[in-house]
């Protein structure tokens, strides 16, 4: 089950949070490219400018309990009422996510590996796209479809840093794979339950008395097969706008100094020097 709000909130959560990694990323590679490193988090100083990756931190159990009330609150059928504690612990994996990310900044007895962290993130994708779109098939099926493909995107990405996290194409995927993942997120809670923004000759996706037969309403066969021309048509616009704004922005950042992130937390940099430090020749001796 999902509406219009679910889809808003999560657009809410993936288009800032790619759109930041972006930024950052850019930033520290064109810092000094022979030493970049991705990182699961960009931390900056002073702390208050991390309010987005805290105000996760608060509302994604939030979301996680919310969902849990509605699954224990909802009479329906059994099929509609467990879809809500599948999207309840999506979103609880999330928020264990966000918990050891920032455990791994503040905790220095006990570090965290950042390519476990990594995993992780990308078992939890994993289990993002095994659950995306239940019980919907037909026309909102295909649009669900794409969004599970930028799901293994981004899930595999994260496996790749694991295992290199100097791979900035990887980076760039993953970041680029969010913020597609947000605004395509939006489209489909658009196109599928509105009608203002809905398909030309259907109706938004209503609940159908059979269990995963959930489909938009079109009256002829000739609008569905638009309708699905349309969605595929639709998401290349968004790969295309979302990939010339990502390379515009690394354009503008390499003009731009000014304009490229601040600070970097101090693990990051203590660690930047060190590598530095160790990358540097040594000196050399005349041997008479």
């Amino acid at each position: 089950m999902a509406s219009l709000a679910t889809h808003f909130s999560a657009f809410l959560f993936l288009f800032p949070l790619g759109t930041r990694r972006l930024l950052c990323s850019f930033s520290l590679y064109l810092k000094n490219p022979s030493l970049y490193r991705s990182r699961i988090w960009y931390f900056s100083q002073p702390k208050w400018k991390n309010f987005d990756f805290y105000a996760l931190l608060i509302a994604l159990p939030i979301a996680s309990f919310s969902h849990l009330f509605l699954f224990l609150a909802f009479t329906g059928h059994p099929t509609y009422r467990f879809s809500f504690l599948q999207q309840s612990v999506v979103v609880f994996l999330f928020w264990v996510l966000a918990i050891l990310i920032v455990s791994r900044e503040i905790c220095d007895l006990f570090p965290i590996p950042e390519n476990f962290v990594f995993i992780f993130a990308s078992v939890t994708f994993l289990i993002e796209f095994l659950m995306n779109g239940k019980g919907i098939t037909g026309l909102g099926g295909v649009a669900y479809e794409l969004l599970g493909e930028l799901t293994l995107v981004c899930a595999a990405c994260c496996l790749y840093l694991s295992i290199r996290p100097t791979a900035f194409f990887a980076e760039f995927l993953l970041s680029c794979g969010l913020v597609m993942k947000g605004t395509w997120v939006l489209q489909v809670g658009l196109s599928l339950y509105t009608d203002p923004f809905g398909l030309k000759g259907c109706e938004k996706i209503s609940i159908s008395p059979v269990p995963g037969k959930n489909d938009l309403k079109c009256a002829l066969e000739g609008d569905r097969l638009r309708g699905m021309a349309v969605v595929n048509l639709v998401f290349i616009g968004h790969l295309i706008v979302v990939l010339m704004v990502s390379f515009g922005l690394f354009g503008l950042l390499c003009r731009n100094p000014s304009m490229r992130c601040g600070e970097v937390s101090k693990p990051l940099l203590a660690e930047l020097e060190s590598e530095s430090m160790l990358m540097r020749p040594l000196p050399e001796f005349d041997i008479e």
